[in-house]
């Protein structure tokens, strides 16, 4: 494991000058957002920039990511691949300045154009913030760089296979980090569920999540998600030809639905994460079908509380919804605006810029922010007719998704961090 940096007297001062985050309605405290639908509450964000323009700073950066800023109150944390280690950076939401930087692991291991070990993107709250690589390091730190905990999945439960690499992240919902290992294709080990206490680090349980899948289909680079109904919530996971639904506090499956992979094929890997809104979840999987079920079943549910499904779903980008309208963008930029109860169509498909789009949608303000990997963001008008606001350049390969907080975007690309609009007070 990587010593800890050194930190000047300069950084030092400028960590403690920082005053202690707290999660707010306009924070983005996930990967994808405060509600975990790629929802933002916040207000009055800008809707044209390019990289001069209406840009608040610009905070250069080594190494690109697939991993997308969290901001929380006036921090901004971030995944960085910097040479031999990935770090831990926190950044000042309203300077650009660097706070501080911790190492994470290693940043050794299976890269592509797309991915690197920084792919998991932190996640913030209760005044820490939880980081996690590829290589399978999790640590857990205070907001003002004081590490916890530190675990080692790998070392812990054998080595990640899957075939692109690990890119998960954590979820913390309640007194509970979780954490998916969903993998097959290069490794006998089976797939988990792990539960850790955000305190400590350490276990509250982990179990074994075993599907039919084989040869790539067992892997998935997908996100947990939280499904709530009268007071009660479940951890719902996909991957590996299947949806399942798991008590928070024990991890214990109680249902599962199958259907990701109707023809059984072998390459069926899955990218886009679960979306659920109150008791629906959305389970995207390689474009077709993306599925929508009800939770809070028991056992096969595959039959009883299967909804609709979409056979023009996305294999990269996962979907965003308001809980009405749900935003569904592809690989190749086509915009579908579906009714999140029926399936049914208000617009799409609706071709965006030409481009390939791995980032995920952002919803905010009245407005859909689509992110090409080429930098280009389009600005659409949210609702049940499709309306193009804006196209705006920035430069470099992109594959983070947008956040908003505190009235401003939060844009990452290879080469760059950028924050967009005006300051909040």
């Amino acid at each position: 494991m990587a010593k800890p940096h050194s930190r000047t007297l300069a950084v030092a001062l400028l960590a403690v000058a920082l005053p202690a985050a707290a999660a707010s309605g306009g924070d983005w405290p996930h990967w994808r957002g405060p509600a975990r639908t790629g929802e933002s509450p916040e207000r009055n964000l800008p809707t044209r920039w390019s990289a001069t323009e209406n840009v608040h700073w610009k905070l250069p950066l080594p190494s690109g990511s697939g991993s997308t800023a969290i901001v929380s109150g006036d921090r901004v944390f971030l995944n960085v691949a910097e040479g031999p280690e990935i770090a831990l950076w926190c950044v000042e939401r309203r300077t650009g300045r660097v706070a501080w930087k911790r190492p994470v692991g290693p940043s050794e291991g299976h890269a592509h154009r797309k991915h690197n070990m920084s792919t998991p993107s932190p996640v913030v709250g209760d005044g820490r913030v939880f980081a996690m690589t590829g290589n399978g390091v999790v640590k857990g730190f205070t907001v003002d760089g004081r590490e916890l905990w530190a675990r080692d999945l790998q070392k812990d439960y054998g080595k990640f296979g899957l075939q692109w690499g690990y890119g998960s992240s954590p979820l913390l919902e309640g007194d509970v980090l979780y954490v998916q290992v969903l993998h097959g294709s290069h490794t006998p080990e089976p797939s988990y569920l792990l539960g850790l206490e955000p305190a400590t680090g350490k276990n509250r349980f982990r179990v074994e999540r075993r599907t039919p899948a084989t040869r790539e289909s067992p892997d998935a680079y997908t996100t947990p998600a939280v499904a709530r109904r009268g007071g009660k919530s479940e951890i719902v996971v996909t991957g590996g030809d299947v949806v399942t639904g798991h008590d928070p506090a024990t991890g214990r499956e109680l249902w599962r639905a199958a259907g990701l992979n109707p023809d059984d094929e072998g390459n069926y890997r899955v990218v886009a994460s679960p979306v659920a809104v109150g008791d629906i979840v959305v389970a995207p999987t390689r474009v077709r079908p993306m599925l929508t079920l009800r939770a809070f079943g028991r056992g096969d549910v595959t039959r009883t509380h299967r909804l609709w499904s979409f056979d023009r779903g996305p294999d990269v980008p996962t979907p965003a919804t308001d809980g009405k309208h749900l935003y569904v963008v592809t690989d190749r930029g086509v915009l579908w605006c579906l009714d999140l109860e029926t399936g049914k169509p208000y617009y799409g498909p609706e071709r965006l810029a030409v481009g390939t789009y791995s980032s995920s949608p952002l919803l905010a303000d009245g407005k859909l922010y689509l992110t090409n990997e080429d930098g280009l963001t389009t600005v659409v008008k949210a609702g049940p007719a499709f309306e193009r606001l804006a196209e705006n350049p920035l430069d470099g390969f992109t594959v983070s998704s947008p956040a908003a907080a505190a009235g401003q975007l939060f844009l990452r690309t290879k080469d760059a961090l950028y924050c967009i609009g005006h300051p909040a007070p």
